[in-house]
């Protein structure tokens, strides 16, 4: 029997919800390009729920006990001597959100001398050594799609929520004020403006589709250039670099995956190179720009606005400059966490814990990696030494 280990965040300041603001979930079983959502033989829970805190338990606890394996349930993973840790000697399977890391490093992968199976609740396994998990042999999987679209609505929203100055409006009002000039003296129009995105998989793609009707430019760049039909659809401009598209973009967004080509490329230099007063917008990964330089750039006016819910680390301390700098739209990492994404992520883990304990295959677009190599998605996201 197998020891799963499951590492959620905490759960609300007023304790698990008895009721929620709805009723239920909209019914989606394929996601755009056809690829269906989780399909496990059975849940234990109600769509809807809050399941990715620790008393959620991703609606896992009845599947596995009633199949005679044991579940430990924790939000504590940072501390020297954390549960984590302690729990993560002779654990079989570990399941982690890219909202609240589990942080499995080569040193925990090397301790962990029963670790089997790291499986990611959401999509981005890049708080996972890959390159440790390979030498090991341990098969590490997310549930690929699950919260793609969740996050590319936040995307839209941030972009929307900085150019048209919405979150200091706002404040106004709770504040008692009903100060217009205030209010409009950074507020655009999204209407005209160039707008990129670093990377158009799934999310980038949603995004610029989502944002296609507002009648801007639209840019890209990947590693992966569109089908010519795509292009033509949405009047694409494809650039060969990030640092030859940014120049162009009234604002840009993220949504690369990080390694080792990504991390800290909106630095100093590539911030310099953008239009005096553009907007930039993270969802991705908060290690792919430069902490300090987003800071620098907000405070001498070469950003207008930065937005984002990634963070590092994840919890971000009470002093990250990130808190405090101006002109933000951050919140904590909640853009793939929604109440209807969490219902598809605690499906596909299901999924997939259901496929690993008969032995059979895990979908494809579920791998990142396996049998000690690159796999899956993995293998079209990542390359060799490239982890």
């Amino acid at each position: 029997m197998a020891k799963v280990l499951c590492v959620l965040y905490d759960d609300p300041v007023d304790g698990y919800p008895k009721t929620y603001a709805r009723d239920d979930l909209p019914r989606i079983d394929h996601y755009p390009g056809g690829q269906t959502t989780p399909t496990p033989q059975g849940i234990d829970f109600t769509p809807g729920q809050l399941l990715g805190s620790v008393s959620g338990e991703l609606g896992l606890r009845t599947f596995l006990e009633s199949r005679g394996h044991s579940l430990v349930v924790t939000s504590d993973k940072d501390r020297d001597g954390s549960v984590f840790d302690q729990e993560l000697v002779d654990a079989d399977v570990v399941i982690s959100q890219p909202f609240w890391p589990a942080y499995l490093t080569a040193e925990r992968i090397a301790k962990a001398e029963n670790l089997k199976l790291a499986i990611t609740a959401g999509i981005g396994s890049d708080h996972v050594d890959l390159d440790a998990a390979i030498a090991k042999g341990v098969t590490v999987a997310e549930v690929t799609y699950c919260n793609s679209i969740s996050v590319a609505e936040h995307v839209v929203m941030m972009t929307l929520s900085l150019v048209r100055n919405y979150l200091p409006s706002h404040q106004w009002v709770l504040d008692g004020g009903w100060n217009i000039a205030d209010c409009v003296a950074r507020s655009y129009d999204l209407e005209g403006m160039q707008v990129g995105t670093v990377a158009a998989g799934r999310i980038g793609l949603a995004v610029l589709r989502r944002l296609a009707p507002f009648d801007v430019g639209l840019h890209y760049t990947d590693r992966h250039r569109l089908p010519e039909s795509v292009e033509q659809e949405l009047g694409l401009t494809w650039h060969a670099s990030a640092a030859e598209m940014v120049p162009h973009c009234d604002v840009v967004t993220i949504n690369a995956p990080l390694h080792p080509e990504t991390e800290g490329l909106f630095g100093d230099e590539l911030l310099a190179t953008m239009k005096r007063g553009a907007y930039l917008i993270n969802t991705a990964r908060a290690k792919i720009a430069d902490r300090d330089a987003i800071d620098r750039a907000l405070r001498s006016g070469q950003l207008a606005g930065y937005a984002g819910d990634v963070w590092y680390p994840q919890p971000a301390p009470a002093d990250h400059p990130w808190r405090t700098m101006p002109h933000h739209g951050m919140t904590p990492h909640i853009s793939g966490s929604s109440l209807s994404a969490q219902a598809r992520y605690a499906a596909g883990t299901r999924e997939i814990l259901e496929s690993w304990f008969a032995g059979t295959p895990l979908r494809d677009e579920y791998l990142i990696v396996d049998k000690g190599a690159l796999a899956g998605v993995g293998a079209h996201s990542y390359s060799v030494k490239n982890t």
